[in-house]
């Protein structure tokens, strides 16, 4: 079970206190429209744990909106709602010369009804993770990042799912993790053969090292506390911009995880058990067949090509 989470750093919560006060006496806002704006922004600084909103940049912001639309799944229309209360506290706080900069003003809203994003070919998964030094040189932080993002693409499991497990939700003998969904919902994802070399590292000479505190959990942070998932969304930033593919988020390697496997033959109701929707209609977004993948059949199948 995953400790508690922290609500963020006291000079965050210190700041989000002045705005709404601000909002409730200088601008006469309603109980209700300022409660949304709390909830939001209460949302936002627990997210960001102990980084100070003065070291914030957009990329965290990009990542945080891409965590509540793949990771919360929240409608387009609510992480529009959610990046206007952000930008409302950064503004603030910049005004109040609190902040160093504006940040969330140059951060763009993402469009309403925007597609899935987009997979990555299997060649730029294989090149991200490559980017994680694995073997004897690495140090433990680097094998636990290693085996993050190959349990990211082997299983498909959202980042929170994956920073929830304990050293005992998964089975080396048998190749499997328990993961648990959303709803607490448990299911069983099979592990491939580098996710799983890649696990038996960290856990041996990984992990042992960052344990300083007796945690249960599989992934540790450097003062041996369960891993962050802004800790999550970094490990995979700075591991697409290493290998040169272009702005990656942890949900990108489970987009691209449930594309490459109906690409590879397997059947749509398999790929939603093994993602944890609740319905097929869900899974249903990633079966969009690629131009790509389109050419390939056509070259193969077509009597004059």
């Amino acid at each position: 079970m995953a400790a508690a989470e922290s609500t963020g750093n006291e000079q965050n919560q210190k700041l989000v206190q002045r705005w709404i006060r601000h909002l409730r006496t200088e601008r006469d806002l309603s109980p209700h429209t300022l409660s949304s704006y709390k909830r939001d922004v209460g949302k936002y600084v627990t997210w960001l744990g102990d980084k100070d909103l003065g070291d914030v940049t957009a990329t965290d912001i990009e990542n945080y909106l891409v965590y509540v639309r793949g990771e919360l799944g929240l409608a387009a229309s609510s992480t529009v709602r959610m990046l206007a209360s952000v930008r409302g506290l950064h503004s603030f706080g910049f005004q109040e010369r609190a902040l160093p900069i504006d940040v969330a003003a140059s951060v763009p809203a993402p469009a309403r009804g925007a597609s899935i994003p987009k997979a990555m070919s299997v060649d730029d998964v294989v090149s991200l993770i490559d980017a994680c030094p694995n073997g004897d040189g690495a140090g433990p932080l680097q094998l636990r990042d290693r085996a993050l993002v190959e349990m990211l693409y082997s299983t498909g499991a959202r980042i929170t799912e994956l920073l929830d497990l304990d050293v005992d939700d998964w089975d080396a003998e048998n190749q499997w993790v328990l993961v648990r969904g959303k709803g607490g919902k448990e299911r069983i994802v099979p592990l491939g053969t580098p996710a799983l070399r890649a696990l038996e590292q960290y856990q041996v000479r990984g992990r042992e090292a960052l344990n300083k505190k007796g945690s249960p959990a599989l992934f540790l942070n450097r003062s041996g506390a369960r891993m962050g998932r802004q800790s999550g969304f970094k490990v995979v930033s700075e591991a697409a911009e290493r290998a040169g593919v272009g702005p990656v988020s942890p949900h990108t390697l489970r987009h691209s995880f449930a594309t490459h496997l109906l690409e590879g033959g397997a059947d749509v109701r398999v790929v939603q058990e093994l993602l944890g929707h609740a319905s097929v209609a869900t899974t249903q977004i990633y079966t969009k067949v690629s131009p790509q993948h389109l050419r390939e059949i056509w070259a193969t199948s077509h009597p004059r090509t």
